[in-house]
């Protein structure tokens, strides 16, 4: 296991972890719905934890930790979504784009946990399958809110 994969690897990680930061900030900030607020401000705060734990491990390696974003391509995208839906009050196409967002974070650690697991030793691989499920209980909750706008 040579640690330059490892550091990429957890670096991915808390790259998409400063994306949710800087999103559900963002998207706290302009919603004036207050569960929405609740749960945006709640999403950022499982990120930054996330973030914490990922820095800890590549300075452990020796290496730096990762400081932007991945807001060059999709994720800034779908965040400008969230942005311009916000200032619509849509709630189910707000809560679309944090579907989409959060599908796209789930995925980035869907990967490393299925293409990375050479990279990664034991107490890595356990604190990024913890954190992955995190971001689904994250991920479910908004679904749970679509579903919810649905039905009704």
């Amino acid at each position: 296991m040579e640690n330059e994969k490892t550091i990429s690897v957890l670096n991915t990680l808390i790259t998409i972890n400063n994306d949710r930061i800087e999103g559900y900030e963002t998207a706290s900030e302009e919603t004036e719905e207050q569960d929405l607020k609740t749960m945006f401000s709640n999403f950022s705060a499982t990120s930054q934890k996330c973030k914490k734990e990922l820095d800890a491990e590549v300075t452990k390696l020796g290496g730096e930790p990762a400081e932007g974003t991945l807001t060059t391509g999709k994720f800034f995208r779908v965040w400008m979504d969230v942005k311009a839906t916000l200032t619509g009050k849509d709630r189910k196409a707000i809560l679309n784009s944090c579907e989409y967002g959060e599908d796209m974070a789930g995925d980035t650690y869907k990967k490393a946990l299925e293409n990375d697991l050479e990279n990664l030793n034991t107490e890595q691989q356990t604190m990024i399958k913890a954190q992955h499920s995190l971001l689904k209980a994250d991920h479910d909750k908004v679904k749970s809110m679509i579903d919810t706008l649905e039905t009704a």
